[in-house]
């Protein structure tokens, strides 16, 4: 019996399918990462957009549905509607599996997607994973194998970051689970607040399931430890994560990139405490009616909670606008590279500061523990924060424009975005629906990449077999 002409031509359409999936997967891996990135918030927005997500079961509206759909798979925290009221208990699940999905990072989770379509991990979805970990396997040209983690190890990464994850949450779970007990929270509720705190503590997202947030523990300084915890963890990044399990206490035998995150992870730590101290213990509003251990606790909470955490006990609004702009600043710089928080990440910050010293002292190349760093990071550095620096600045006058509201509080909100911290001054709130958009773009821009996103735009990489005359223009 002859096939049935309808069926052989279902079959060969599936068939074209398949193997459009294969080229893209294997073609370019930043372009199939923001493709995966994109699918998945439209996918979201969808569910966030039915009925039976809101708790009025009623439709939410498009702006407030993309809004918290790009805010959840970018693990960023910011909501244009009350997150403990608005969405129901399907809304809060898919809010909930979305920022673990998005937690584990664009070119990671591209990698696993193009596992499942190749069936196989190959050169190019290890391309995919390693770039993950370092920014110039994004790009072409010879790339240095001394690497973050070398294109052996990243079938090794990829069990790491679902083991560590998995682990992290569930431990950071267990910590909160009896707190919240402690605290007079129904046992039924505190079993869907311990892992949804536990997950967004993790992912750096700061979503809060309850009403007022972190309010009702402001003073459990327990409960805002194991968070600070959690974001401290998550913001370290699944390389750093995969060197401390390989080396564990050996610290010479870290990684560059694991020394230089570890450091400046803990120096920024350390000076965004100080800084919010000395700027706030004389506000009213906020730390000027603690007494001095409070006010100690609460400026290091806050200070971690800027670098990308989320999460906020005191009313951002209230900050001074001297601290709002030190915030701005941390948020700006974020967290590790390959992690869950977002920001133009601290290895860039270190590599341009050495770069700075180095200059400084007249050396001829840049050097860290014993190491070179070579040209080529530094221009990726210099990239990723001209790159950041314009898009919060176009971002910023843009809805300044539409919006007319005050800039440094609006300053704070798209630096908030673009690091995808979550943390607001209350105007993301009141946005209208074109400065909406331009934000969720930030968010986007921010959670994606710029060095990524320049590598997705650019069609091909050419070689020039040439070199041209030198000219030395005057700078400074």
């Amino acid at each position: 019996m002859a096939p049935n002409p309808a069926a052989r031509s279902v079959a060969a359409v599936g068939r074209r399918l398949v193997r459009f999936a294969k080229t893209v997967t294997t073609s370019s891996p930043s372009r199939f990462a923001i493709v995966v990135f994109s699918a998945l918030i439209l996918i979201t927005t969808a569910l966030l957009s039915l009925p039976i997500a809101s708790a009025d079961r009623t439709v939410t509206p498009l702006a407030d549905a993309l809004f918290t759909a790009m805010s959840t798979i970018c693990v960023t925290g910011l909501s244009t509607v009350d997150m403990a009221t608005h969405w129901s208990g399907f809304g809060r699940g898919v809010i909930f599996v979305g920022v673990n999905i998005g937690g584990l990072g664009v070119l990671t989770l591209a990698s696993v997607m193009g596992l499942a379509i190749s069936k196989r991990l190959g050169l190019r979805a290890k391309l995919i994973a390693a770039g993950d970990t370092n920014p110039m396997r994004a790009h072409g040209g010879p790339v240095n194998e001394s690497q973050t983690v070398r294109l052996g190890e990243v079938g090794s990464l990829l069990r790491t970051v679902a083991i560590s994850a998995f682990a992290i949450e569930a431990g950071l779970m267990v910590l909160l689970y009896p707190a919240f007990l402690l605290s007079g929270t129904d046992p039924l509720t505190a079993l869907w607040e311990a892992p949804f705190y536990s997950a967004m503590a993790f992912t750096n997202t700061g979503f809060t399931p309850n009403p007022g947030g972190l309010a009702p523990y402001a003073q459990n300084y327990y409960v805002l430890s194991v968070i600070m915890l959690g974001v401290f963890l998550g913001s370290l990044g699944f390389p750093v994560i995969y060197t401390l399990a390989r080396q564990r206490w050996h610290v010479r035998r870290w990684s560059l990139h694991a020394k230089l995150t570890m450091i400046t992870t803990i120096v920024l730590f350390f000076i965004g405490a100080a800084v919010f101290l000395l700027l706030e213990f004389d506000n009213p509003k906020t730390f000027g009616s603690m007494d001095a251990g409070d006010t100690t606790f609460q400026a290091f909470f806050l200070s971690a909670m800027t670098r990308s955490g989320g999460f906020n006990v005191v009313n951002i609004g209230d900050l001074n606008g001297s601290s709002l702009l030190v915030g701005s600043m941390l948020m700006f710089v974020g967290g590790g590279s390959a992690s869950t928080a977002g920001g133009i990440k601290v290895t860039t910050l270190a590599v341009l500061a050495l770069a700075v010293i180095s200059e400084a002292k007249g050396r001829p190349a840049v050097q860290a523990f014993g190491r070179r760093i070579p040209s080529d990071v530094q221009r990726v550095a210099l990239s990723v924060v001209a790159w950041g620096a314009t898009t919060v600045a176009i971002a910023t006058v843009t809805i300044c424009q539409i919006t007319k509201y005050p800039v440094v509080d609006v300053l704070f909100d798209v630096v908030s975005a673009f690091g995808t911290v979550g943390l607001s001054t209350g105007i993301t709130e009141r946005l209208p629906d074109p400065a909406t958009y331009v934000l969720a773009a930030t968010i986007f821009m921010g959670r994606v990449g710029t060095v990524t996103l320049a590598a997705a735009v650019a069609a091909t990489s050419r070689t020039q077999l040439y070199s041209l005359p030198v000219e030395r223009p005057i700078v400074g």
